[in-house]
């Protein structure tokens, strides 16, 4: 049986403030998504909305990240 981890929905800025935490940084944005890059990383696109973003979509952009959602 495989272990699946529980990720609570965040709201973009909330995702914003953990990239940057670890090194990631805002370069621009097109449209409502903030594009942010780091050094070794493909750009990651994260949404800029007023609601929150899912927990399975807050689990890709982590690992997108390079970031253990456990640790978040």
């Amino acid at each position: 049986m495989l272990h699946t981890m529980k990720v609570k929905a965040l709201r973009p800025r909330e995702l914003i403030k953990i990239a940057q935490s670890y090194g990631w940084t805002h370069v621009r944005t097109t449209g409502s998504h903030w594009i942010m890059v780091k050094k070794g990383y493909r750009s990651v696109p994260i949404p800029n909305h007023a609601k929150e973003l899912p927990p399975g979509f807050v689990k890709t952009i982590l690992r997108q990240l390079g970031i253990n959602p456990k640790e978040v």
